[in-house]
């Protein structure tokens, strides 16, 4: 079972992928993407610790998303990952070619026999930037959410902390 949860910041995906991992008999790994780069960061990334199940592993990884997949993912256990958009971002400023690590990890999912919930910020809903990066950003974002949406059973849309299926069965959450 592969699932993409979308929505805006603070739209509630977070809280809706951790409470459909916690409803699963497998044990899960939850994979955060976000570095504490300011105070800010800091905040958000304890407040998710705070939130998250004591039995859960935490793995915190900004980059080798598709690696990770690849050594943890099987039928066994569950990765949460959160936040793609952070990875992508992260990916893009440190990569020389972030296209190849965004096709690395569509591979990696797509041949992963893992159970995976993964959340994402939707960014194709504001206006185009005026900046080239902030443009190329956007676009490989939408890529990324189009290529994955067809590879998963399941496409959730948060906005409000309200639920939209887009794809598959609507959740119990």
């Amino acid at each position: 079972m592969k699932q993409l949860i979308l929505g805006g910041a603070r739209s509630g995906k977070s809280r809706l992928a951790e409470q459909l991992a916690s409803r699963r008999d497998t044990p899960v790994t939850y994979v955060a993407t976000a570095e504490p780069l300011d105070d800010e960061m800091r905040e958000r990334i304890a407040h998710h610790q705070r939130q998250r199940p004591r039995d859960w592993l935490t793995i915190e990884e900004p980059l080798a998303l598709s690696t990770l997949i690849e050594d943890r993912g099987n039928a066994e256990r569950l990765l949460l990952i959160d936040c793609l958009t952070l990875w992508l971002s992260n990916v893009l400023h440190r990569h020389a070619d972030p296209e190849a690590s965004l096709n690395a990890f569509l591979h990696s999912v797509r041949h992963s026999p893992a159970r995976l919930i993964m959340v994402s910020n939707e960014t194709g809903l504001g206006i185009v930037p005026a900046d080239r990066l902030s443009r190329r950003f956007i676009n490989l974002a939408g890529r990324l959410h189009q290529q994955l949406a067809s590879e998963c059973d399941s496409v959730l849309f948060c906005v409000a902390g309200l639920t939209l299926t887009l794809k598959g069965k609507p959740p119990d959450a």
